[in-house]
This record gives C-alpha cells, structure tokens and sequence, in this order.
C-alpha cells in the first residue's frame, strides 16, 4: 500500500472514530437531561406518580449506568394497514392501539425485533399525532427490573429508520402507585437480552 493510501486510510478511520464520539457524547447529554426532566416530574407533587409516603422521601429514581452501546439504530418497517386491538392493561380498561410498525435491530450481532403501538385516543390529542408506544420486557426483568417491563416513547420517524435509546426505558406508573392502569407488554415484545440500561426497579420499603 502506498504512502498516500495509508494516510487517506488513516484519515478516514479519525473521521470515523470522532463521528462515533460525537454521537456518544450527545447520547450521553441527551440521557442526563432526560434524567434531570424525570426526577423533576418524580419529585412535583402535582406531576409525580408516587404515593405521598413516597414522595416524601424521594431523592432520584434508581437508573443503569449509560450505556451508549444501548442506543441502537433500528429498522423501522411501517405496516401498511395497522392492525387495530384492544391492549389488555393491569386493570379492566382495555385502550385500543394499532400496530404501527415493526422495528429490527442488532445488539451484540444478534438480530431482534419488536412491534411499536399508536394509542387511538392519544393521538387525537394535540402534539401527539406521532407518538408511538414501545413496551418491552427482557432477561433483567423480576431481578433488577420492573417484573412487568419497561416503556419507551417516540415520534414517528420520517425514514426508514430510527435510533431506539434503552437507556429512556421508563417504569410503568403503576409500578409507584395501584391507582394507574398500565398496558401489559405484549407477549412478541420480549428481548432475550439483559437490557442493562434505563430505569431500574422501584423499591419500596
């Protein structure tokens, strides 16, 4: 290899690598301001979700440390005619959804894929026509993780694909308070995975 196609190849590879670090280091502002935003809301009696005894004593709720190899870049398959159903929920109101899309992505070069959700309800409201819901459950579940699983949100993105950030997993309010009623992650939307990242299981004393 010449001289010249060594340094174009070693130039090619700084550029790379600072682009890998440039989106590492957004990632990792993003997720603290996220965490800023939800301990804020956590901590606002008229926002928070927690039980008043609770509330008392809240400092900060209990998050992984950010990974941003948990921010992945995903496939997103839209369905072309959603599929309406009624969501079964931890109590007996059952909200219908429709399965919007499909999303396929990698973690540790195994391929995984889960289904992401329209509200019907919600996106009638304004600033929520694109909102999507993401619930999932993985292999942290019932150890250091909600038994139930965990949520994300996002808009509708306007490609083909979209970045699915892990470490924005939220609990369901219902893990904080019985008065909630919280969808039950679908069955499909399970990732044989240990999703180390996000918030972790509540624990009340």
């Amino acid at each position: 290899m010449s001289n010249i196609r060594i340094q174009l190849t070693f130039l090619l590879s700084v550029v790379i690598l600072s682009a890998f670090a440039q989106n590492g280091s957004k990632i990792i502002e993003d997720n603290l301001a996220y965490r800023m935003e939800l301990n804020a809301e956590y901590s606002d009696g008229a926002t928070s979700p927690l039980e008043k005894k609770d509330l008392l004593k809240f400092d900060s709720l209990d998050f992984f440390p950010i990974d941003t190899s948990f921010a992945v870049l995903a496939r997103f398959e839209r369905i072309d005619q959603p599929i309406s159903f009624q969501m079964e929920t931890t109590t007996t109101r059952k909200p219908i959804y429709n399965t919007y899309a499909r999303l396929y992505f990698t973690i540790d070069t195994i391929e995984y894929s889960l289904e992401v959700f329209q509200n019907h309800g919600l996106i009638t409201k304004e600033g929520y026509e694109n909102y999507l819901f993401l619930p999932f459950k993985d292999l942290t579940n019932g150890s250091s993780t909600y038994r139930g699983g965990r949520y994300l949100n996002f808009d509708i993105p306007e490609g083909d694909t979209i970045l699915i950030d892990f470490n924005k997993a939220y609990n369901p309010y219902c893990l904080y308070n019985k008065r909630y009623s919280c969808p039950i992650v679908p069955p499909q939307n399970f990732i044989n995975y240990l999703i180390e990242a996000g918030v972790k299981d509540f624990k009340k004393d």
